[in-house]
């Protein structure tokens, strides 16, 4: 975003916030310099010695992909504490409102900032996270159902940046305190990342193998797949955990005659649903974040007019 090409409140915005905005492009640079390089040393080469690129790609990856899932909150924090509350808890903002400008085009420009340089930056996250993520997807803790990984990988992770902008939208006018609006639109953002963490594989049904109970459904689920659950199946349909028949009653290893276990099962999501499950996540958050910027206009004209 040019500073040349922004007029009145925007581009007094960007000036006020120049050396924040400039942050997350240069973050973005740095991450694809190290990525590159990274993954051009880790390419396989014909030798029996261990690749320590590779795994410092892994390593890099890792981070990289808890740095997602704080970047949503890290907006909402600076949208609700330096972008707003400093200006209400100083003062400035009445300074703004002489220079012929609107309450509302005063907020207007905080929040088309702070959208437009977030979202872009997390979108240009998301390509390089997944140019360095390719050679190793699939491994230990980067599959992509993994947290972190799941959100680095898709657009899900700019609809929380989007969030974390309507929410600080709304904490920095209710509060108007730089510090205790930082901590409280952060909280609030960080718990919705959580809840969702939680309740995200709960949306689709798994798909289900059964088999008898001398039988292993664990070994037919598909290595691509995200293993949910497995254990017992009693002949009414009920579900046992995996040791639920601990003692056998046999040296065929079956149950007791009063459990009535007659086989075992595996729940898993297909990577099918990876798609799927990132276009319903990210829709419900994109409305959480119009819900938010509704209500903070509606806190702008309860408070200012």
């Amino acid at each position: 975003m040019s500073v040349l090409t922004l007029k009145g409140p925007h581009w007094v915005t960007v000036r006020q916030h120049r050396r924040a905005l400039w942050a997350l492009p240069a973050a973005v640079a740095a991450s694809l310099v190290i990525t590159v390089a990274l993954r051009v040393a880790a390419t396989p080469k014909r030798t029996l010695e261990p690749n320590i690129w590779y795994d410092a790609l892994r390593s890099a990856l890792e981070g990289a992909g808890r740095g997602m899932l704080i970047l949503p909150v890290l907006v909402a924090a600076y949208v609700a504490g330096p972008m707003l509350a400093r200006e209400t808890e100083s003062g400035t903002y009445r300074l703004a409102l002489t220079q012929s400008t609107t309450p509302r085009a005063w907020l207007t420009s905080k929040i088309v900032v702070a959208a437009v340089v977030s979202a872009t930056c997390a979108a240009l996250m998301i390509g390089i996270y997944r140019l360095g993520w390719a050679p190793v997807s699939g491994s230990y803790q980067l599959s992509w159902a993994d947290r972190g990984t799941y959100e680095a990988t898709g657009p899900v992770v700019v609809a929380y940046c989007l969030l974390g902008v309507g929410v600080g939208a709304v904490v920095g006018q209710w509060i108007r305190r730089t510090l205790p609006a930082l901590l409280v639109a952060g909280t609030v953002t960080g718990l919705v990342l959580v809840v969702f963490g939680f309740l995200r594989w709960s949306v689709l049904t798994p798909v289900t193998i059964t088999a008898p109970l001398t039988g292993h459904p664990e070994l037919e689920v598909p290595r691509s797949a995200f293993m949910m659950e497995s254990g017992l199946l009693k002949g009414t349909g009920e579900r046992l955990p995996s040791w639920g028949c601990a003692t056998p009653s046999d040296e065929f290893g079956a149950c007791a005659p009063d459990l009535q276990v007659t086989g075992r099962y595996a729940d898993y999501h297909p990577y099918a649903h990876y798609w799927l499950t990132q276009l319903i996540e990210t829709a419900t958050v994109l409305a959480l974040a119009a819900l938010a910027l509704h209500t903070a206009f509606r806190v702008l004209r309860a408070r200012r007019g």
